[in-house]
């Protein structure tokens, strides 16, 4: 593995170490690909602005530093700066504009909220039965796939919903077959993986492979450790032979400027 495209900075208040710090490990570790990809600073609803997020005034600081240590290091490395961004149908737009306006060069989608993180707002991990909620995850991931500006899918498997296990391959082999109709991949989260989440999800998984749909690996790092991880990396390629999945290696940048 020479690539990984999911990468966060302190900017989001729970990654810890400085983006040159991430780069140096990556470097001495044969990584030739970076990207990061912090959470997108967003305005809820009720205008306030999540934890978990780069503020919204810190959004073209954040890419400027990582543009200019890319250049720093280009001999090195070729890195890219993104944000990974949620898909909420009323927002689009603005978020995306936003997300240019910034200076970002890229994109990855990460639906951890149903409508927006404001009092309504569902957090996808949260176990549910609610089938309608579910859905709604699938549309929407299913959407922003058509959109055509994300590079890939960030564990498009962390919605649990704990209800009927028929439902949740019916509504996941959605996601697995707009995934290869439109070539936009799914990722492998070594986060996960590192932190025993309820993702990769096997089930998920097992869908994935019965329909080929295209599939990368992404450290989701938050520590200066985590810029490569080799440990999860023979586990993921367990899975990926185990279940016959179409590994495609290093995605190809969705360029958003």
């Amino acid at each position: 593995m020479n690539y990984n495209y999911h990468t966060h900075t302190p900017l989001c208040a729970h990654a810890s170490g400085t983006p040159e710090e991430y780069i140096i490990n990556a470097i001495e570790n044969g990584m030739e690909y970076m990207g990061f990809s912090d959470h997108m600073p967003f305005i809820c609803a009720n205008k306030n602005q999540s934890g978990y997020r780069v503020p919204y005034d810190k959004g073209k600081l954040y890419c400027d530093e990582i543009k200019k240590l890319a250049l720093k290091y280009k001999d090195k490395i070729d890195i890219k700066v993104g944000f990974e961004m949620e898909y909420y149908p009323e927002n689009f737009k603005e978020m995306l504009k936003n997300a240019r306006d910034f200076g970002a060069e890229y994109l990855i989608l990460g639906e951890h909220f149903i409508c927006d993180e404001s009092v309504n707002g569902h957090y996808s991990s949260k176990d549910t039965e609610d089938i309608d909620l579910f859905k709604t995850y699938v549309d929407n991931i299913c959407q922003g796939i058509k959109t055509g500006v994300y590079t890939y899918i960030a564990h498009p498997d962390m919605f649990n919903f704990v209800g009927d296990k028929e439902i949740y391959r019916e509504q996941m082999r959605r996601i697995c077959k707009v995934s290869k109709e439109y070539d936009i991949p799914l990722e492998i989260n070594f986060l996960g993986i590192r932190t025993n989440r309820i993702y990769p999800n096997r089930k998920f998984l097992e869908v994935a492979a019965e329909e080929q749909s295209p599939i990368v690996f992404g450290l989701d790092a938050h520590s200066t450790e985590d810029s490569y991880d080799g440990e999860s990396l023979k586990k993921a390629m367990d899975i990926v032979n185990e279940l016959g999945l179409n590994y495609i290696g290093r995605p190809k940048i969705i360029s958003i400027k």
